[in-house]
């Protein structure tokens, strides 16, 4: 299947892509290398960070920069799927080790409005988006040294997702899990199941051969963890959207499930750091930088 809507990338070059985990928060994050240069981008790069004693460091946004380097590769992008609700992102800490811009769907800002309204910030928070080098458009292309590369709008998780293909690979960051591991959820400000479920089909009207490689894996059934499968295995085997299952009974079970489930444990620093495309509030007046905790706030 194949729809006609998404722009044609270069299917015949296929990217270079190294994957790097964090255990934490069951987060991939992926160096994506046109293999005919040395041009690579890096996909949702994650900030380490000790929720209780509010320290960050950097041990895996160095595990990347480290490999980068190695293969003396050159960072065009820093690409953000969305504005995530279960990691800080690392992409500033990048840019300044090995350049590139950093960017996201354009549609962050209506996560801005919401976020900035619940965190409260003032004025001096702007909500345009203007915190990211570069916001994706709808289809948009663009390119990684010789490889196109499309921007897919793909919301239901949150508003403002985008999956990412590029070449013969698809980062669809939190729409689609392993097979066995289902779809991401869909009840956070501005979700929508429904919603969700066309940006999956997207995804899945592509090519059977695509490789797709998710943003989080939980290992279910105690396997190993993994992030690479394909379009034709999704559509066979997803527990969620595999062919036969229809809108509404998707619809009913996503709701059934969001009602499950607890939110992130890094949701709130996560958010407040996220929509600033990576960046800390600024420090108060004591030189310390905070991070506000909104009480009853997802009561």
């Amino acid at each position: 299947m194949n729809d006609s809507n998404i722009p044609q990338t270069d299917q015949l070059i296929k990217p270079l892509v190294t994957a790097f985990f964090d255990e934490q928060t069951n987060t991939y994050s992926y160096i994506v290398q046109d293999p005919l240069s040395k041009a690579c981008a890096i996909v949702d790069p994650v900030l380490n960070f000790d929720y209780p004693s509010g320290t960050t460091s950097y041990e895996g946004a160095d595990a990347i920069i480290a490999a980068v380097k190695q293969q003396g590769l050159q960072t065009e992008w820093i690409i953000e799927t969305h504005a995530h609700a279960d990691h800080l992102s690392a992409a500033p800490y990048i840019k300044q080790a090995l350049g590139g811009k950093i960017a996201i769907g354009e549609k962050i800002t209506t996560v801005q409005k919401t976020f900035g309204k619940l965190f409260n910030d003032g004025p001096g928070f702007a909500r345009d988006g203007s915190q990211f080098d570069y916001l994706f458009k709808e289809n948009e292309t663009y390119k990684i040294g010789h490889l196109t590369a499309t921007a897919l709008y793909t919301p239901g998780h949150t508003p403002a997702c985008m999956s990412h293909i590029i070449g013969d690979a698809i980062f669809v960051g939190d729409t689609i899990f392993m097979p066995d591991g289902g779809t991401a959820r869909a009840d956070f400000p501005g979700g929508d199941a429904a919603e969700l479920y066309r940006s999956i089909h997207k995804i899945l009207s592509l090519p059977g051969h695509y490789r797709i490689f998710v943003c989080h894996d939980y290992a279910p059934n105690d396997r190993e963890y993994a992030c690479e499968t394909t379009v034709a295995d999704q559509l066979k085997h997803n527990i969620h959207v595999k062919e036969g299952i229809s809108l509404e009974e998707f619809v009913s079970m996503r709701r059934a499930r969001d009602k499950t489930l607890g939110m992130p444990r890094l949701i709130l620093p996560s958010l407040q750091v996220n929509i600033r495309a990576g960046n800390m509030p600024e420090p108060e007046d004591n030189g310390l930088v905070y991070l506000k905790l909104p009480v009853n706030a997802f009561k």
